[in-house]
């Protein structure tokens, strides 16, 4: 099986912290060089350190910030200018806050349909000429299992990621004659600050204690635990893998079995 990225590159989207940063140290340690993208610089750097002592390969980062996806636009404009592009696009950001659909805002959709479909878009948009050229890409999406089955009190979510995936999955069909695949991946409750901060929003809606709703979403995860972000990195290599030519245009769900439905 080929796994190797030697002479890969690869853009590592939200890879200061979570699934974006063990995703990035996985493609690290099958050979690709790895270019960061996020918002605080101070942590880019910190990562970058990280990277570096991995490959061996000077990696290199891209301060942008998805909220503003006109300084998204700017960045990776002015990084092609000057560099080529990328085998490989991991597109991955924060969530929207949770909530109930019903108390949700019109501004809270269209920010979050910025800080992801737009986003993707500009970023696919990029590497798509370079990728064509070298008759090999890999465009991954990191999502959520919302895209099969809607996650309670994640409204908002639930919505744009199900745009993020149908968005995908037109855009796969269009450029898999030029050898890309594009897939998303489905991380399940996986333990990052993110799962956390929805923990948290759990209790304070709640009369529970934090055991008590950890307790309650274990039961749910037939694995009986939440993953590593290192088991969803290891997805995400396996498909931006040479491995994984044949496969395009899924929803892979990693997430202990506790997706329901096929």
């Amino acid at each position: 099986m080929n796994l190797s990225l030697q002479n890969k590159r690869a853009f590592v989207c939200g890879s200061t912290q979570g699934i974006g940063k063990a995703t990035a140290i996985e493609l690290a340690a099958l050979g690709a060089k790895i270019i960061l993208i996020a918002r605080n610089e101070e942590k880019l750097k910190v990562t970058l350190g990280e990277i570096n002592r991995v490959n061996n390969i000077q990696n290199e980062y891209i301060v942008a910030d998805f909220s503003k996806p006109e300084t998204l636009q700017n960045a990776i404009d002015k990084y092609i200018a000057q560099n080529d592009a990328a085998h490989i696009m991991i597109n991955n950001t924060g969530g929207p806050p949770a909530g109930k659909i019903s108390d949700a805002l019109v501004p809270d959709f269209l920010n979050a349909f910025n800080n992801h479909l737009v986003c993707n878009h500009i970023l696919a948009k990029a590497v798509l000429p370079f990728m064509k050229k070298e008759g090999y890409g890999r465009i991954i999406n990191i999502i959520s299992t919302s895209v099969k089955q809607p996650i309670k009190g994640l409204g908002v979510s639930n919505t744009i990621r199900a745009a993020v995936a149908n968005w995908s999955k037109t855009l796969s069909s269009e450029v898999a004659a030029f050898g890309i695949t594009v897939n998303n991946v489905l991380p399940g409750a996986t333990y990052t600050s993110r799962l956390q901060e929805i923990i948290l929003n759990k209790v304070q809606k709640s009369n529970d204690s934090s055991d008590g709703v950890t307790h309650e979403m274990l039961h749910e995860i037939p694995a009986g635990r939440f993953a590593a972000p290192e088991e969803i990195a290891s997805a995400i290599a396996f498909l931006a893998s040479p491995a994984a030519g044949y496969i395009n245009g899924i929803n892979l769900p990693v997430d202990g079995g506790r997706t329901a439905c096929l």
